[in-house]
């Protein structure tokens, strides 16, 4: 996991980088805590592994954050990631705070 500003973004947003060995409990700690200094939050996950970890953290983080009252989903959607080998697909999952 590496907490990175996003391209372009303001500084009340973060982008999470996810990987396959990301720790969920870890992750959804930090989507919590970004959620409560009130910041918009992405997750961008290259990877079936990496999706999965992303998705067992969001839930894991709806639980975190229901004990104060807020409610959490997300809305998916794809972006290009330069890397070494060459542009690859990646998924940014959008957190929502109803």
């Amino acid at each position: 996991m590496s907490d990175t500003p996003a391209p372009g973004a303001d500084s009340n947003s973060v982008v999470l980088r996810v990987k396959s060995s990301s720790n969920a409990n870890a992750l959804a700690a930090a989507v919590s805590h970004a959620v409560y200094d009130g910041k918009d939050v992405s997750l961008r996950a290259i990877g079936a592994g990496a999706v999965n970890q992303a998705v067992k953290a969001l839930a894991i983080a709806q639980s975190f954050v229901a004990s104060r009252a807020i409610s959490l989903s997300f809305r998916a959607g794809f972006s290009e990631a330069k890397m070494p080998e060459g542009n690859v697909t990646a998924m940014v999952l959008k957190v929502l705070v109803d």
